[in-house]
């Protein structure tokens, strides 16, 4: 049985498919999960004006009745802030108006307080599958749109009949089955200072691995880095963690519990412990916590 690679760039990401099977089947299927993949980006894209997200959020203040897919998404997210004590917060899209990593420049104060004072899904009414948010509150997807669409390119392989590959979206990961003799995948974790350095290898036959950082959408102001990823509670990034991977049964379990995790910063490693689930936190300088530490190349 052949191994055939299959890469394409969406969803901010490199996205790639690696797939054991007949050829012409394959690429079919590969053609298939991509443009599945290009339509879910078209849908929740909070970049394009016309997308099914933009067009809800401009309807902040009205009754919203969600489709099953969106609904999916949104009480996903009504779990999660509720189990991470609110700091995942699909509410935070307010905040992401405000920052512009490209710009170099903090945001206005005023204007992120009154983007903060929009956060809190406390404030939504969400009686599945009804949505009304506060009129100017604005919902995001980061932290587990990309996770849930390696997810479902995943579990359409399967269903296609295909049981040996692999689903990596930007490194957000989803094994559909080891290789046909059974052995496991190989898979290097970026080092979050270094990017063609991995910092750690890990062999994963099933499941999925998910890693949350710093590193992809920043900037240094004054000699402090500030990412993409936003504490709802404060309107600015955690700065505890360089990065956090988790392993879970599946890639939106583990890409959400990694970015709780560096939201959480100090008080990440008991939390993600209590879940069971194997993680590794790299400290921003680059000191490593949680149990696959001792397994990192050094």
């Amino acid at each position: 049985m052949t191994l055939h690679h299959f890469r394409f760039q969406a969803l901010g990401s490199p996205c790639q498919l690696h797939l054991y099977g007949e050829p012409a089947r394959v690429r079919s299927l590969a053609d298939a999960c991509e443009r599945w993949v290009r339509a879910f980006e078209r849908t929740y894209s909070r970049f394009c004006s016309d997308s099914l997200l933009s067009q809800l959020n401009a309807a902040a203040g009205t009754d919203w009745l969600c489709d099953a897919q969106t609904a999916a998404l949104i009480h996903y997210g009504d779990t999660l802030w509720h189990q991470s004590d609110g700091l995942f917060d699909l509410t935070a899209g307010a905040l992401a108006r405000c920052w512009d990593f490209r710009s170099g420049r903090l945001p206005d104060p005023d204007r992120l307080a009154a983007a903060k004072a929009l956060c809190g899904w406390e404030k939504v009414r969400w009686e599945s599958p009804a949505l009304r948010l506060p009129e100017g509150a604005a919902l995001d997807f980061g932290g587990i749109g990309k996770e849930y669409a390696v997810d479902a390119v995943a579990n359409q392989c399967r269903e296609a009949g295909v049981m040996h590959g692999l689903v990596d979206f930007g490194g957000d990961i989803a094994v559909i089955g080891p290789h046909p003799n059974g052995a496991p995948w190989k898979i290097g974790i970026r080092h979050p200072r270094a990017p063609q350095k991995p910092i750690l290898h890990l062999s994963l036959g099933e499941g999925a691995i998910a890693t949350s950082g710093d590193y992809e959408r920043f900037m240094e102001v004054d000699g402090r880095r500030y990412c993409h990823i936003l504490n709802p509670k404060t309107g600015y990034p955690p700065n505890y963690w360089a990065s956090m991977t988790v392993i879970a049964g599946s890639c939106l379990i583990a890409g959400s519990l990694a970015t709780v995790g560096m939201l959480r910063e100090a008080g990440a490693g008991p939390w993600l412990d209590e879940t069971g689930l194997p993680w590794l936190g790299i400290r921003t300088d680059l000191s490593q916590r949680g149990p696959l530490a001792d397994q990192s190349s050094r």
